[in-house]
């Protein structure tokens, strides 16, 4: 029996767009902030990780393009990458980069820096993206933060696609900061719960 699709089934297409309009306008990036803390707020009400496994859009992607067209090994991950040492020592490496970004951000609108039209890759190449960028009415910083955020979002999804191709479809779930965030949310909340 063919089950039926929901609507949060496509969300894939949400992910998909964010990363094509980025590339044109880094104004965009800003629509990211949305998962951040749609996955956050999920976790602290509910109490569930019911973002990670029904409405990530980069989840659905990674199943999309490694399941169904096939271009996954489809090999388990390593237990390494599975243990809590990888993965809560990759959330707060992530953390550092996430600080270092708004750091800069900070020193631009504060006057102090200067606005960097690029992107960096892998938290290490920089890759010129000047086209991106038209101008705004508010501070550079606006800009900066743009450019900041949209280099961990499309950071995080190419090691989504690198984890995709070498081992199964969602491996990047395994280890990825919002899950890992959320997972500790769930089960904080889950430990006060049965303390009532």
């Amino acid at each position: 029996m063919k089950q039926t699709k929901k609507w949060y089934d496509y969300l894939w297409v949400v992910s998909l767009t964010y990363l094509i309009l980025g590339f044109f306008n880094i104004l965009f990036a800003w629509l990211g902030l949305l998962c951040f803390f749609i996955p956050l707020l999920i976790s602290i009400i509910k109490g569930n990780k019911a973002y990670c496994n029904r409405y990530c859009g980069r989840g659905q992607l990674f199943s999309l393009v490694g399941g169904r067209f096939g271009l996954s090994r489809k090999k388990d991950i390593p237990k390494w990458m599975r243990s809590s040492y990888f993965r809560y020592g990759f959330l707060t490496f992530f953390f550092v980069m996430f600080f270092l970004m708004l750091w800069n951000t900070w020193l631009v609108f504060e006057g102090s820096g200067e606005l960097r039209t690029a992107v960096t890759l892998l938290w290490t190449f920089k890759v010129p993206w000047q086209w991106a960028y038209h101008g705004t009415l508010f501070s550079d910083g606006v800009a900066q933060f743009a450019f900041g955020f949209y280099s961990v979002m499309l950071t995080s999804t190419i090691l989504g696609f690198l984890t995709m191709l070498l081992f199964k479809p969602r491996s990047w779930c395994v280890y990825c900061p919002m899950g890992t965030m959320t997972q500790l949310i769930c089960k904080a909340k889950n430990v006060t719960a049965s303390r009532k």
